[in-house]
């Protein structure tokens, strides 16, 4: 819609402007004739005076509608080919902010925004996937399960670095989701408790008269995580917040198709983030002309964690983070079904993305998550992973 929008406005500036050329033109070529009247003196002696004005105004007036349906096809496709029109949204190495709440209008370092993505990257390189009948045997010793997740509300912390190849595998849809969730939520809870204990650690800064060297260094670096080169405390504050579960499952479940995508299992890409410079896989056959790429991770956990920062931190969701805010401020849940309104711009489908996010949410009771706690690990649960 918004691409439509743009290509006809264009068409009727460039119709006005073509318009007024013509109308300029004329009045030129008018002044022309008065100027040089000996120039036409010789075809006037002659009698056919008004013949060259007719064949030179035609030949122009020709010449240039011919030559303008060539200018307008170029333009249309240079314009269509600019990343005015790409889905930048999933970009996660391309940020640029825009003014308002968000403060900034400048093009950040992704090495300052995606530091602790790529870190945690490197220190994963050598992790080892297991299969789903061994994953299943896990949860089983573990003790868990979604039933009694969405009873209890306690989740144990098993922290999967990679997804089964065998899930898509898994014929019974309803199995497949639950074994899809299981792996998913505590990587999900993990990323929400980092950002928890930092939004704490900000507000009792915030609520100081004065800050010691150590917070003001810790604040130096989240300001850059968060891409705030304003060092706005407020604009900090509305970025580093939480992504309620049920989104976060929803828009996983929507990206990887419940784990079975080639991006999931081949590049742990759990959200579908594109990437022009950084390392991932090429989309095949529709999209491969687009010149992205889905981004590559080594583990789940920096795919999560990538994903909280896109949406923290990139300009197509301040709309998102400006309704999270709110909902702050009053004292309300995040909800995931209110929320979702402002992710119209995640996917290129726009508001047909956001009902299928609902849909997703609402027939899978995704909301009994989100007010689920990780449990702490333990060395001998380390040992079984």
């Amino acid at each position: 819609m918004k691409k439509n929008f743009i290509i006809k406005k264009y068409n009727s500036f460039l119709n006005h402007i073509i318009f007024l050329r013509i109308k300029l033109f004329w009045i030129l070529f008018q002044k022309f004739q008065k100027k040089h009247l000996r120039f036409f003196k010789f075809f006037d002696d002659r009698q056919i005076g008004s013949l060259p004005r007719i064949i030179l105004s035609c030949s122009i007036i020709f010449s240039f509608f011919y030559i303008m349906p060539f200018i307008i096809e170029f333009k249309d496709r240079k314009i269509l080919e600019s990343k005015d029109f790409k889905n930048n949204s999933k970009a996660v190495l391309v940020y640029t902010l825009n003014n308002g709440i968000d403060g900034d209008n400048v093009t950040l370092d992704e090495k300052d925004l995606l530091r602790d993505i790529f870190t945690l990257n490197e220190l994963e390189t050598d992790t080892v996937r297991l299969n789903a009948s061994t994953i299943k045997q896990l949860f089983e010793d573990t003790n868990y399960k979604l039933k009694e997740v969405r009873e209890n509300k306690l989740v144990k912390p098993v922290a999967l670095t990679l997804l089964p190849e065998e899930i898509k595998k898994i014929e019974s849809t309803r199995d497949r989701k639950e074994f899809f969730i299981q792996i998913v939520l505590p990587l999900i809870l993990k990323e929400n408790n980092n950002i928890r204990l930092d939004r704490k650690r900000l507000f009792n800064i915030i609520n100081k008269n004065k800050n010691t060297k150590l917070e003001n260094n810790w604040l130096n670096r989240k300001y850059k995580q968060y891409g705030v080169s304003s060092k706005d405390l407020s604009i900090l504050k509305i970025r580093m917040d939480e992504v309620p579960v049920s989104l976060a499952i929803a828009q996983a479940a929507k990206e990887t198709g419940w784990g079975t995508s080639r991006f999931a299992l081949e590049g742990n890409a759990l959200f579908g983030q594109w990437t022009w410079s950084g390392e991932g896989l090429k989309p095949k056959e529709s999209e491969s002309d687009k010149g992205h790429k889905v981004m590559k991770f080594n583990v789940l956990q920096a795919s999560v964690r990538a994903y909280q920062r896109n949406l923290n931190t990139h300009s197509s969701y301040k709309r998102f983070r400006q309704a999270r805010a709110e909902l702050r401020d009053l004292g309300r849940p995040l909800d995931s079904l209110v929320l979702s309104e402002f992710l119209n711009e995640y996917a290129e489908t726009g508001q047909k993305y956001v009902e299928v996010l609902k849909k997703i949410i609402q027939q899978n009771n995704l909301k009994d998550f989100d007010d689920a706690k990780l449990l702490p690990s333990s060395i001998k649960l380390e040992s079984l992973i």
